[in-house]
C-alpha cells in the first residue's frame, strides 16, 4: 500500500514538522498541511494536488482511509504514529489517521469567477488564521463565489486556519493578494459592474436596508484597526450592524458571517 516508511525524524520528516509553524517554509516548499477527514475528502473532490498522503504504522485503517489511500493521486507514507502525532497539531498525543501534504495553488485573482450574481469578500489584512479560516467557511456557506485575503496578512494556509474552513478552503477560490490596488484594478477590469461595501460599527447605512441583490464585493477590515484608508476610499457604501447589550462590538468572523447571510436572504428573495 506504501510507497515511503519515515520511523526517524529524517530530513523529510522534518520538512512536513516545519510546515506546521514556519509561514516561510511553506511558501517555499509550495505545501502545507491537511488534518481531517472532510477537509482531505474535499481537496480531492475538488482536485487539489496532493504531495503525500501520511498515515500510522501498524494500526487498522477505515475504509475511508483505505479507500483515499488506493484512489488519491498522491506518495503514501507509513509514519511511526508518535511522529505522526507531532505533525497531528492536536491537544491530545494521540496520531490522527491521515494527514495530507497539498500543494499551494497560485494567487491568481482569475481564480475567482466574476459571474452576473458576482459575491465576493476581500478580508483586509487580518491577523487571526482563525479568523480567517472562519470567514471563508461562511463565504462558502452563503454562496460566496471566492475570497480574497489583501495586504500584509496572517497565512490562509496556516494549519489553524485551514482547520477553521472545516474544508470550504478547498471548495471555494482563496487568493492573497498584496494590496488594495491590484484587487481593485482586477474588479475593475471586469465585464460585470461591482459594487463594493464595506462593513464598520461606523457605517453610514444598516445592512438590512440596503440592496445587496447585485454583483457585491463585501469588504471586511481588519480586527483591530478595520478597513484600511484605501478600501474605505474605494467602497461604493459602508454598512453598519445593529447591536445592543453590554457588547461594543462584533467579532470580525461573526460581522463578515451576518452580512453574508443578510446577501443570501436578500438574493433568495
Amino acid at each position: 500500500m506504501s510507497d515511503l516508511r519515515v520511523t526517524t525524524r529524517n530530513a523529510r520528516f522534518q520538512q512536513w514538522e516545519s510546515l506546521l509553524g514556519n509561514r516561510t517554509k511553506r511558501q517555499r516548499t509550495g505545501e502545507f498541511l491537511v488534518h481531517g477527514v472532510r477537509p482531505i475528502t474535499l481537496a480531492v473532490e475538488h482536485g487539489w494536488r496532493l504531495s503525500a498522503l501520511l498515515y500510522p504504522t501498524g494500526r487498522r485503517l477505515s475504509k475511508w482511509a483505505s479507500e483515499m489511500l488506493d484512489t488519491a493521486r498522491a506518495t503514501t507514507v507509513a509514519m511511526d504514529p508518535d511522529l505522526l502525532a507531532e505533525l497531528g497539531d492536536r491537544d491530545d498525543d494521540t496520531a490522527p489517521e491521515m494527514i495530507a501534504v497539498a500543494q499551494l495553488p497560485p494567487d491568481d485573482l482569475d481564480r475567482v469567477p466574476v459571474p452576473d450574481d458576482f459575491l465576493g469578500v476581500v478580508f483586509d489584512r487580518p491577523t487571526s488564521p482563525g479568523n480567517i479560516g472562519t470567514v471563508i467557511r461562511s463565504a462558502d456557506a452563503f454562496g460566496a463565489h471566492g475570497v480574497i485575503v489583501a495586504g500584509h496578512a496572517a497565512d490562509v494556509y496556516d494549519p489553524r486556519a485551514v482547520r477553521a474552513s472545516t474544508g470550504s478552503l478547498f471548495a471555494l477560490p482563496v487568493v492573497r493578494a498584496d494590496s488594495a490596488a491590484k484587487v481593485l484594478e482586477w474588479i475593475r477590469a471586469q465585464p460585470v459592474t461591482v459594487h463594493l461595501v464595506g462593513t464598520d460599527e461606523n457605517g453610514t447605512a444598516v445592512v438590512d436596508r440596503h440592496d445587496l441583490t447585485g454583483p457585491t464585493l463585501l469588504v471586511v477590515g481588519n480586527e483591530t484597526a478595520g478597513m484600511s484608508n484605501a478600501w474605505r476610499s474605494a467602497c461604493d457604501d459602508v454598512l453598519s450592524i445593529p447591536i445592543g447589550g453590554a457588547a461594543s462590538s462584533l467579532n470580525v468572523a461573526n460581522a463578515a458571517s451576518i452580512v453574508l447571510y443578510e446577501v443570501a436572504r436578500q438574493r433568495r428573495l
